[in-house]
Order: C-alpha cells, then structure tokens, then sequence
C-alpha cells in the first residue's frame, strides 16, 4: 500500500541529491585539473602560486555557502508545499542577495586579493603567480 510511495519518494530524493552531490564537486575538481597540469612545469612557483590562489577562492566561495544552502531548504520547503509564489520570492529575493555579495566581490577583488596572499605570507613569486592565475 505504502511502497508505490515510497519508491516515487526515494527516486525523486535520489535525482535531487545527485544534482547536489554533483555541483559540490565540482569545485574541487576544477582546482585539481589546474594542480594536475601545473604539477608538469619546471618551476614550483606556478604550482604554489594556483594552490593559494584556489585556497583564497574556496575560502570566499564557502563564506557565501549559507546564502545556497539556506536558499535550498527554504525554496524545498516552499516547492513542498505547493507554494509557487513563496517559491518564486525566494528566488528572486536570494538572486537579488547573491547579485549584490557577487558584485561587491568583484569590486573588492583586488584588496581581498592582497589582504588574502598577506594573511597567507605568500613570497613575492607565488603572489605574482598566483595573481597571474
């Protein structure tokens, strides 16, 4: 009686949760593409200079995790109950949040930049590397 349900439950918990899975690895794996193909150059500075630079970059990207977890649950909560109109505020009001954090980054990239390979105590190689990367 109960399993039809269920099994429709489990499947559609199953393709929700690969997407989720999925998008989460992806940004390791770009880091690691970069690594992989730097690891080959003579010169280690290169290498040193994208693995600081990915550690900055994941460290400002996990900061904002909050706004797309929060984001997730609220608009599955919303979907859940059939809600399209709270489904469609959210998104348009967390879109209108990641727009401003995003373009705030971007204008603020170059003194996070620094502020990020000084806390780091990059040498001036890597800095120039990583800044290149």
């Amino acid at each position: 009686m109960f399993k039809p349900q269920f099994d429709q439950l489990h499947h559609r918990f199953l393709q929700l949760a690969t997407v989720n899975i999925l998008s989460n690895l992806m940004v390791p794996l770009a880091s690691l593409v970069d690594i992989a193909f730097l690891g080959h150059l003579t010169e280690i500075r290169h290498l040193a200079g994208v693995a600081l630079s990915t550690v900055l970059f994941k460290y400002i990207y996990w900061t904002f995790g909050f706004l797309r977890m929060g984001t997730t649950g609220t608009t599955a909560q919303a979907l859940g109950a059939k809600d399209y109109d709270r489904t469609l505020l959210i998104l348009l009001r967390n879109g209108l949040i990641a727009l401003i954090v995003g373009l705030t980054i971007l204008l603020l990239q170059y003194p996070l930049r620094e502020l990020g390979f000084t806390l780091i105590s990059a040498t001036a190689e890597v800095k120039i590397a990583g800044q290149d990367y």
